[in-house]
């Protein structure tokens, strides 16, 4: 495995994300778990396989090394520099509006499971085979494909992901993420 590459330069997300939480998050955090994973893989059945599935079948250290990676390169590669009234369009816009009556409720639930998510782990919008929209909270390196969904978009909750811009305030890092969601990014999982 190897550490993705940022779509934009470390100081894009301001004020959202800082340049110095964006180094240490991607540079320290992510880097770690690419270091840690590709020391646990050689000589195991999960060597040679894509992340995702290495996601969908190891367990223990092997599993949330790769989780992490997973989350963290679909988490990074999902922002934009900030724009004010950010929203989805098209058929995405269309699902979140039949599932959840309008994109502010949306919000508000996707918002609350990540600030009601005990200790650390994400908040994710996913998609079934049929194309329900599904919010979920996923504890420590969870991720939900491993119960078959299609994750399209994610909020990290772990103290690292905004301690240095927000200390405690989760919630207020919640809120200011919808800023730089590339809903075209998003849209194209979807």
């Amino acid at each position: 495995m190897t550490l993705i590459q940022l779509p934009y330069a470390l100081d894009a997300l301001s004020p959202v994300i800082s340049a110095e939480t964006l180094s240490f998050h991607h540079g320290k955090h992510l880097q770690a778990y690419v270091n840690n994973l590709n020391a646990l893989l050689p000589g195991t059945p999960f060597e040679h396989l894509p992340l995702e599935d290495i996601v969908r079948q190891s367990d223990g250290g092997i599993f949330n090394n790769a989780g992490q990676i997973l989350n963290h390169n679909l988490y990074f590669t999902q922002f934009t520099a900030p724009k004010a009234a950010n929203h989805p369009t098209g058929p995405l816009a269309q699902a979140i509006d039949q599932q959840f009556g309008s994109f502010e409720t949306f919000k508000a639930e996707f918002e609350k499971k990540g600030t009601t998510l005990f200790g650390s782990g994400w908040v994710w919008l996913s998609a079934d085979k049929d194309g329900k929209l599904h919010i979920t909270q996923e504890p420590n390196a969870g991720n939900p494909i491993t119960r078959g969904l299609t994750p399209l978009l994610t909020f990290d909750v772990w103290e690292h992901a905004y301690y240095l811009d927000y200390q405690n305030r989760r919630p207020a890092h919640l809120a200011a993420l919808w800023d730089i969601i590339d809903w075209d990014v998003v849209a194209s999982r979807f």
